[in-house]
C-alpha cells in the first residue's frame, strides 16, 4: 500500500511542477503579447474587458488541463 502512495504523491508533485511552469509560460506570453490591449481594454471598455480576463481564465484552465493530461498520457504510455 505505501508503494501505490508513494507512486501517487509523485505524480501529483510531477504534475503540480509542470502546472506550474506551464502556467507561468502562459502568463507571460499573455503579458507579452495581450497587454497593450487589455490594459486599452480596461480603460475603455471596463465589461468587455471583465468578459475577456475570465475567458482568458477559462481558457488557461482548459488548455493548461488538456496539455498537462495529453504530456501525462504520452509519458506513460496508457490512458487514464
Amino acid at each position: 500500500m505505501k508503494t501505490e502512495t508513494s507512486k501517487t504523491l509523485w505524480a501529483f508533485l510531477i504534475e503540480l511542477a509542470l502546472y506550474a511552469v506551464l502556467v507561468t509560460g502562459y502568463f507571460f506570453l499573455v503579458l507579452h503579447f495581450l497587454s497593450g490591449w487589455l490594459q486599452e481594454l480596461h480603460l475603455h471598455h471596463v465589461k468587455l474587458y471583465a468578459l475577456v480576463a475570465i475567458a482568458l481564465v477559462i481558457g488557461q484552465a482548459v488548455l493548461l488541463e488538456s496539455l498537462t493530461t495529453w504530456l501525462f498520457r504520452l509519458l506513460r504510455g496508457r490512458s487514464e
